[in-house]
């Protein structure tokens, strides 16, 4: 679900020393309820977010946060999570807690329980929940010395090791909210709202919502494994899962979208329409599609290939393993080392599964002299690499260890760099509207200035620089919307990501433009300028598909295993009524396949309206039905995928008809129109 607008700006509010946050808003006349409520205060002097009970010691100005805004959402989420922490507590006491951070759509809190949760499990803890939100208990800040946090929380070992204080450095887990470093510790104690007696407490920066009744709706959502801060090494802990909103309408919103991205589950689709499938036999992470999948994949290479030819590609090919130096002189070593399968000892040499395939297009461009006569040099290969993803991770075809990228190269003089770009996104662009993917907007991954992550980035701040420069005005001069990612760049240059919405509103990182002056220079690059001279190329990395498998994923989901006429693999399904007419049929299945079209006849023993329905759960565009009345007037039944039928089609106009359909390529499903424009 999409995130909620921010609201249009107001005007700084005042708050007397001494006065909290909230009073100020109410002498304000700002709401307090609602999606437009303020759930906490932005401080305007340090941009910090600060609980509505907030008193500064001197007068400070601020700015109301609403519940439907993204840091509104958050601060709930993150207060639903304390709630979940506090009930997991009650009703399964010696519980340890780790941490319960808000994430996308939601939140989570790590658990180590003495037995795994069940779903029985969280239907109680969701009960109980909402006996804690129902009671209205409030939100208190407190601030806490080392040693008392110490003896506080010695019986939380999790929550000692973040701060320091046991068994770690003080480095708190991504997410974890809690001050470390040598800052001022708070813990938050949930009051009781008649007596004011704490009824737990948590360690915490927050901000919170004032009262756990200002939570409007959640429920949770499922539980798993997880290893503590994310190793392997650490114990494995209980993660349950859930969603807060602003509103009842929204959360309404949100679950019945989950409920369509259920269905919509391209691991799901994948069997039940024999498109693809992961054998333990192979591994995790690597699929293998089946025939009708192979359909498909067929169709987006033969496609992609084509676009790159047009567009000026020169198609190579490259091993799927090399030696270790090739990734040194790359960069990619030690840079990518933990997710790249382990080294294989080979004749005294250490080889590696090719991770990335621009090292070996670099060796294709060293291989001779260079002239700038040649520039730009496009090279494009689908390109096997293997990447070691952590097992929680691997999600069917849109996270795998084996991928096939489109993957391409521009070596450009400096010069052509920014008309390359250009040309390289309106490729891109024109791409994903071919295949009926036309929202989206741009994500710009920049350097940053974050002091802490300078050090996995090479080459210089002016290098830098330029080519975040060039980057940033060609993804400008589009008109999308263009949304910072400051510190997301690869350690050789920024780069540009689309980001697609599909059909319920999902956003799927797409296409990659990344610029690149580094591994020109790493691998001595050089062709001959017009006088004479020696230059190094600019070189700009460019996936289209980004993965066929995530991108074949990303379709399914799209539309829903439903592919557009032209995609689908199989297009047609001829049934007879009775045996007698499965001859008659086969010769309109030839006629078909002699303009390309992909038919099946089903000549099954199953009854007539049983093969209508696994044509419709196949998801077949068209379906041609003949009966005794149809053979003798050389006519069918044109069925739609949505249902509607044609009786007495004449076989030239349904042939006509469907070709006509697919040769168009639209995204969108065929109407009587197609019918009436044939006939």
């Amino acid at each position: 679900m999409s995130a909620a607008p921010t609201p249009a700006a107001v005007a700084p509010i005042r708050v007397p020393a001494g006065t909290t946050a909230q009073q100020a808003l109410k002498d304000a006349g700002v709401p307090l309820k609602g999606p437009d409520g303020a759930v906490v205060v932005r401080d305007l002097a340090t941009g910090d977010l600060r609980d509505l009970a907030w008193a500064p010691e001197a007068e400070a100005e601020v700015e109301p946060v609403a519940a439907g805004s993204p840091d509104g959402r958050a601060v709930i989420r993150h207060s639903t999570a304390h709630v979940l922490a506090q009930a997991v507590q009650d009703l399964f006491p010696g519980t340890r807690l780790g941490i319960g951070p808000p994430v996308e759509n939601g939140f989570y809190y790590d658990f180590d329980p003495e037995r795994p949760f069940t779903p029985e499990d969280l239907q109680a803890l969701e009960k109980r929940m909402q006996e804690i939100v129902r009671a209205g208990q409030h939100f208190a800040r407190r601030e806490i010395s080392d040693a008392d946090a110490e003896s506080e929380l010695a019986h939380e070992p999790y929550k000692l090791e973040l701060i320091g204080l046991k068994g770690g450095a003080g480095e708190a887990a991504e997410g974890a909210s809690v001050e470390v470093g040598g800052a001022q510790l708070t813990m938050y104690d949930n009051l009781d709202a008649r007596t004011g007696d704490r009824l737990w407490t948590d360690l915490c920066r927050g901000p919170h919502v004032p009262r756990t009744s200002t939570i409007p709706a959640f429920s949770l959502t499922r539980s798993a494994a997880a290893y503590w801060r994310g190793s392997e090494k650490n114990p494995q802990l209980q993660r349950v899962y859930g969603t807060a909103w602003e509103s009842k309408d929204a959360h309404k919103a949100y679950l019945e979208q989950l409920a369509e991205a259920e269905r919509r589950d391209h691991r799901r689709l994948g069997v039940e329409l024999d498109l693809f499938s992961f054998p333990d036999e192979i591994g995790s992470g690597l699929a293998v599609f089946h025939p009708k999948g192979g359909v498909v994949k067929r169709e987006m290479e033969d496609y992609v290939r084509r676009r790159h030819i047009e567009e000026g590609f020169e198609y190579v090919g490259t091993p799927h393993i090399s030696k270790a130096g090739l990734f040194e002189t790359s960069g990619h070593l030690p840079y990518y080392a933990e997710t790249m399968f382990p080294p294989m000892e080979l004749e005294n040499s250490e080889y590696y599964l090719k991770a990335m395939n621009c090292p070996m297009h670099n060796l294709i461009f060293r291989s001779r002299g260079r002239s700038y006569r040649e520039l730009p040099l496009r090279f494009f290969e689908f390109g096997s690499v293997y990447r070691y993803e952590k097992s929680g991770v691997v999600h069917g075809l849109t996270r795998v260890r084996g991928l096939t990228q489109d993957d391409s190269h521009s070596y450009v003089t400096p010069e052509q760099a920014p008309g390359e770009v250009r040309h390289l996104l309106a490729f891109v662009l024109g791409l994903l509207r071919d295949f009926g993917l036309d929202d989206y907007y741009l994500e710009l991954s920049t350097r940053g200035d974050d002091p802490d992550k300078q050090d996995k980035f090479v080459g210089s701040e002016g290098e830098w620089a330029l080519a975040t420069a060039v980057l940033e005005e060609a993804a400008r001069d589009t008109g999308l919307e263009l949304v910072p990612d400051p510190g997301g760049a690869a350690f050789y240059g920024p780069k540009i990501s689309v980001q697609a919405r599909d059909a319920i509103g999902r956003t799927w990182q797409m296409s990659t433009i990344q610029y690149d002056f580094n591994q020109p220079a790493g691998f001595g690059l050089e062709y001959t300028a017009p006088d004479g001279g020696r230059a190094q190329p600019v070189m700009i990395h460019s996936a289209k598909f980004g993965s066929i498998e995530r991108f074949f994923g990303v379709l399914t989901e799209h539309y829903a295993g439903a592919f557009p006429a032209w995609l689908a693999p199989v297009q047609v399904t001829g049934i007879p009524i009775t045996d007698e007419q499965v001859p008659y049929l086969a010769d309109v299945a030839l006629r078909l396949k002699a303009r390309g079209i992909r038919v099946d006849i089903d000549d099954s023993d199953d009854r007539m309206q049983k093969k209508i329905r696994t044509a419709s759960k196949q998801k077949v565009p068209f379906v041609l039905l003949a009966g005794a009345t149809d053979a003798e007037a050389g006519a069918v039944s044109f069925r739609f995928r949505d249902g509607s039928q044609h009786n007495g089609v004449p076989i030239e106009q349904a042939v006509a008809a469907i070709a006509g359909w697919v040769a168009s390529r639209a995204n969108t499903d065929p109407t009587a129109d197609a019918l009436q424009v044939a006939g």
